[in-house]
């Protein structure tokens, strides 16, 4: 498949900004673990490839794309704006995914990187014919919220998976989609599918062996005050459950497109005098009367207000989610 630049896209769509701009659901807990899988798999040296099934306005697939690495071959398969196959996929994507188009995800996506993932639009039980068994380390499902499908995708992935790679199911306890969560807990108790962790909102789990993952985070846990969690007995094997309210979310794509107020902050600030931290150095910030008194002379009124609310509100800082 030919690679698109985000200089030959030509959509004309709105260009966020910064990630939390993206439409979608993508939690802070569930950054956090993307995060540390990714991480500690590039740490072990656990070679793969990225999977995604499902990716609605490209909210993960951006996070996911930002750690990418060089020799590493991203996948996103998705239906975007093509019929399904049957009636019932018909209805849930018109009920769930009516602003979905490929247009959306390409320029959100090409907002944050030069290049596009290897799309395959199309049914998520044909992405077997696009990613070699044996090739991917990390894979989130996300794609139909129906069982059949779901149960599909779940065996698709587990031949596509290395022996160490890791898979991803959202909403495996949502309310509205219990066929994630019968097709998830039958993987487990039928298809040798092994947990790993569960969030509030998405199963982390390996058909490989799930302790070398559960000990690393279980050390890296223990080192965040602001991560709760706990270890539950599941189906004879210790399962960790996590929240991360209140925590902070990892770094972040940089966007391609800068917000238009942020160059005249920049130059008002740098005329009031504050001086900008060294590159290397530790961040600072302005004290915040300075701001108050450049964000009153130099931007409109609509602007400052919005921003002494966001403040007031944040207590100066606070976290995106999705």
């Amino acid at each position: 498949m030919t690679a698109v630049t985000a200089d030959q896209s030509a959509d004309h769509l709105p260009r966020p900004t910064r990630l939390s701009e993206v439409k979608g659901w993508f939690f802070t807990a569930d950054q956090l673990l993307f995060d540390w899988f990714l991480r500690h798999q590039q740490d072990g040296a656990v070679a793969g490839d990225l999977l995604e099934l499902g990716a609605y306005l490209g909210k993960s697939a951006i996070f996911l794309g930002a750690r990418l690495r060089p020799e590493e071959r991203f996948t996103v398969c998705d239906l975007f704006d093509s019929p399904a196959e049957d009636a019932s996929n018909s209805r849930e994507m018109a009920k769930s995914y009516a602003t979905l188009t490929r247009r959306a995800f390409e320029a959100n996506y090409l907002s944050f990187h030069e290049e596009l993932p290897v799309i395959v639009q199309g049914l998520s039980s044909s992405v077997s014919e696009h990613v070699a068994a044996g090739s991917v380390r990390f894979a989130h499902i996300d794609a139909s919220h129906l069982y059949e499908h779901v149960h599909g995708d779940i065996l698709a992935v587990r031949e596509l998976l290395t022996d160490r790679g890791v898979v991803v199911m959202d909403d495996y306890r949502a309310e509205h989609c219990p066929g994630v969560a019968a097709a998830t807990w039958q993987a487990v108790t039928d298809h040798g599918l092994r947990p790993i962790c569960v969030s509030g909102t998405k199963f982390y789990g390996t058909w490989g062996d799930p302790e070398p993952y559960r000990t690393a985070l279980l050390g890296w846990l223990a080192g965040r005050g602001d991560v709760w969690h706990e270890v539950q007995e599941v189906n004879g094997a210790p399962l960790v459950r996590l929240s991360a309210k209140g925590a902070k979310e990892p770094a972040h794509p940089v966007s391609r497109h800068e917000a238009p107020e942020r160059p005249a902050v920049r130059a008002a600030v740098k005329a009031a005098g504050v001086a900008r931290p060294a590159a290397a150095g530790p961040v600072s910030r302005p004290p915040r009367g300075v701001l108050r008194r450049v964000a009153r002379d130099v931007l409109p009124p609509i602007v400052t207000r919005a921003l002494v609310r966001a403040r007031g509100r944040s207590g100066g800082g606070g976290t995106s989610q999705r």
